[in-house]
């Protein structure tokens, strides 16, 4: 393609609107244009590297054994109600009203749309298993839509489902689409991990996994395990049980003559009991550690949640953050909300920032690491005093213990035991869900077995983020001057510069080798236009193609500027040797 055709305007500067390197260098190579919050054009640049990837995608589903299909994203509400996401999905559905006041969904999402598809198309078990997949437009009515196309109102996805007859079909579902998701984001050139995750809205109990590429602008952080290959979503990551040692980071020190099995026993019995002291104005974590030389791990924290209706105590060391999703999951509750200052006051007798174990009247969950630890200072439950000497056990009960915090650096492994967690942030660009009968239960999708009795298929679902994948392949290859594109995606393999457009020699070599290159079925770019050389080649950092030919004043001796941007490389070479370079490269690189 030649350059002075395609609709193809750089910007010299990042524009206020990006977010992040890699989101103003999209803006800035002309790859997307915002048409509103959230909501983005994709040019001619951008649409080949989506091109690209639904290229790798269509590829891999097909060796995955799974169909294509294409589904409205119109749904109708009903649909959504019968699931029951109607109510969980909230404000984030986007919704019209057709001239008959019928409602519909533009869809997030299409579990409920190709579930009443197998229902209608599928009725026997001779049928099963059966996987379809569709590339397309979904909507989400995002609060505050940032980062460009990570999070945005209009994005693209491709999501696959798979109906089975069994439990054992679903594993093998899971297991065929998990290899196959991990084959795509290898051939995009993707630094990523396979996490467990929670299974949020889309819901089912079986187990899902979440993919996460790597970086520090990413919304996710993901704990893995340096030992063993454990990974889990912030969200998911366990932590390990007490089990006769300290297990986790930075545990507070204990004393040596006092066995930590002895916790809340004979030996807790003989210590003294808690000594009250004067803490006036003294609220925070931080202000006790600064003030009394104490550290955060030697500190029980105790936080008033409101649960479906009710408040409870939960008590995490002070070094640490409760998970609310595995407060709920232990509750068995969905509404979950941290209690405001006057709630705090009701239910337990003092303001936030005094409130501690020692006699409170309310259901008291207690962190795996909080029972792990010898004594403590909390809270008195008495405005501008804390306690010292508190004993998990003996000066608060033991009976509601778990797993409720989020995992922390250098906490150790809960599946090896020997390794440590090590957290990093990260953009989620695809989650397998195991669905089991979530949606085909509600919404009547059955098939007759072998033995002629009517049972509801087993499910799964399967999403990427096809526009996110781009974005977050962007944030891992932006540089100074633009985005190094990997092979697999590059809008162009190479691209060719004249120095001068005006200079017949440049001119004509340039055209010999553009000729050249695209009989060999080579995607090149020619850059004829009759601009200053410096404009060209900040325009070609922003392009980003890999190989980059500059055609100059060695065009008389058929020389020519060879550049191989993702290894560095920079030489002068014949016409024929740079032919042959470039045809090694692309030979080596096609995925």
């Amino acid at each position: 393609m030649r350059q002075s055709q395609i609709l193809l305007n750089t910007l010299r500067e990042r524009p206020s609107e990006a977010d992040t390197e890699g989101h103003g260098l999209l803006l800035r190579g002309g790859y997307i244009r915002q048409l509103a919050a959230g909501i983005y054009s994709y040019l001619p640049l951008g649409r080949r590297i989506l091109h690209k990837i639904e290229g790798i995608v269509r590829e891999e589903m097909e060796r995955a054994g799974v169909q294509e299909v294409m589904m409205p994203s119109m749904q109708p509400a009903e649909l959504w109600m019968e699931s029951g996401r109607y109510g969980s999905y909230g404000k984030n559905l986007m919704t019209v009203n057709d001239r008959h006041g019928r409602e519909f969904i533009l869809g997030p999402t299409h579990e409920e749309a190709v579930t009443s598809l197998m229902k209608n198309e599928v009725s026997s078990y001779r049928k099963l298993p059966v996987k379809v997949y569709q590339i397309g437009t979904k909507f989400r009515d995002e609060k505050r839509p940032r980062f460009g196309l990570l999070r945005g109102r209009e994005f693209i996805m491709k999501d696959a489902y798979s109906f089975d007859i069994s439990e054992e079909g679903l594993d093998l579902s899971y297991r065929t689409m998990f290899v196959a998701y991990n084959r795509i984001f290898a051939r995009c050139g993707l630094r990523f991990k396979a996490v467990e995750a929670d299974a949020g809205t889309i819901g089912g109990d079986g187990g899902s996994h979440e993919f996460i590429a790597l970086s520090a602008i990413g919304e996710d952080t993901v704990a893995v395990c340096d030992h063993c290959d454990y990974a889990a979503n912030l969200e998911q990551a366990e932590t390990a049980a007490w089990n006769g040692e300290i297990i986790g980071s930075g545990a507070a020190e204990t004393d040596s003559d006092t066995p930590q099995a002895d916790r809340g026993g004979a030996a807790a019995e003989d210590a003294p009991l808690p000594e009250k002291f004067h803490t006036p104005d003294i609220r925070t974590i931080d202000q006790l550690t600064a003030a009394y030389s104490l550290k955060p791990e030697q500190i029980i924290k105790t936080l008033i949640y409101r649960v479906d209706g009710n408040s409870i105590a939960v008590l995490v060391r002070g070094d640490h953050e409760v998970n609310e999703l595995k407060l709920g999951k232990y509750l068995g509750a969905e509404d979950i909300m941290l209690a405001d200052d006057s709630t705090v006051a009701a239910a337990a007798g003092v303001i936030s920032g005094y409130v501690g174990p020692v006699g409170l009247k309310l259901p008291v969950l207690v962190d795996y690491a909080v029972e792990a630890m010898t004594e403590g200072v909390a809270g008195a439950g008495e405005r501008d005093y804390h306690l010292q000497g508190v004993r998990p056990g003996r000066d608060f009960p033991l009976t509601r213990v778990g797993d409720f915090r989020n995992a922390a650096e250098g906490d150790s492994c809960p599946r090896c035991r020997e390794g440590r967690l090590t957290l990093h942030r990260g953009i989620e660009i695809g989650h397998v869900f195991k669905l089991g009968t979530r949606y085909s239960g509600k919404l009547s999708a059955t098939f007759l077995d072998a033995s002629g009795s009517e049972r509801s298929m087993i499910m799964g679902c399967y999403g990427i983020g096809i526009s996110r994948l781009l974005a977050a392949v962007a944030e891992q290859n932006a540089g100074e001057g633009g985005i190094a594109w990997p092979d697999a995606l590059a809008p162009f393999e190479v691209q060719i510069i004249i120095v001068s457009i005006k200079d017949e020699a440049q001119a004509a070599l340039a055209e010999k080798l553009y000729g050249t290159l695209r009989e060999l079925g080579l995607e090149v770019l020619l850059d004829d236009r009759d601009e200053r050389p410096g404009v060209k080649f900040k325009d070609s950092g922003l392009i980003g193609a890999p190989q980059v030919v500059v055609i100059g004043r060695e065009a008389a001796l058929e020389r020519v500027e060879y550049e191989n941007r993702l290894s560095g490389v920079k030489e002068t070479l014949g016409f024929d040797k740079a032919v042959l370079r470039i045809k090694e490269h692309v030979k080596n690189n096609r995925i």
